[in-house]
């Protein structure tokens, strides 16, 4: 018969990595020393009411094998690790912002020790701040790599009330915003490849 005491330290034993979180949803995340999967991002902004106080950009990065991850002690859930990089935008005239974003950024990697995790790319955002509001569009996996623009519309009165803290994702067509249809500006990114 197993002891309480000693049943309780084997389990504490067990959950010491998973608790912390290192092995789990942190694993060490190395970058690939060689990407050559390249797009250049391009954010053009149009109509808009009045000037930006920040522009800044991010790629967000998921593992999504399952086999990969092992399962949480407890839920019995995979956490999947992600990581968002910042995107470096270069401003090309007074409308246009470029950055880079490589697919294949990520190291794919043993992790956990459950064979090989493939990094996919889940999407790439740019956040025109004004004051606490951001505006954020956003360009997904299958509209990056496809190279296919998106444009979302934003209300210029949500530009004057830029003093509450939120996120405006925009809408996907003007007409959505009805009687202010006409007092909108919109945004639009577009992907191309880049060759090496």
């Amino acid at each position: 018969m197993v002891k309480p005491s000693h049943a309780i330290t084997a389990l504490l034993v067990f959950l010491t990595p998973f608790a912390y979180g290192a092995t789990m949803t942190n694993p060490d995340i190395k970058f690939n020393p060689n990407p050559r999967v390249r797009y250049e991002i391009t954010a053009v902004v149009k109509d808009a009411p009045g000037p930006f106080d920040r522009i800044e950009g991010a790629v967000q990065y998921k593992v999504t094998d399952r086999n990969c991850v092992p399962l949480t002690p407890i839920t019995g859930a995979a956490q999947f690790p992600e990581k968002r990089v910042p995107i470096e935008l270069h401003r090309t005239d007074d409308h246009t912002y470029k950055g880079d974003v490589y697919v294949d950024l990520l190291q794919d990697e043993d992790y956990f020790g459950m064979g090989i995790c493939h990094w996919s790319l889940i999407g790439a955002d740019v956040s025109f701040q004004v004051n606490k509001l951001y505006f954020s569009p956003s360009l997904f996996h299958d509209e990056l790599v496809g190279q296919r623009p998106v444009v979302r519309f934003f209300s210029k009165r949500s530009y004057e009330l830029s003093t509450t803290q939120r996120v405006d994702m925009g809408n996907a067509h003007r007409e959505d915003f009805k009687e202010d249809a006409n007092r909108t500006f919109s945004i639009e990114l577009t992907a191309r490849e880049k060759t090496p």
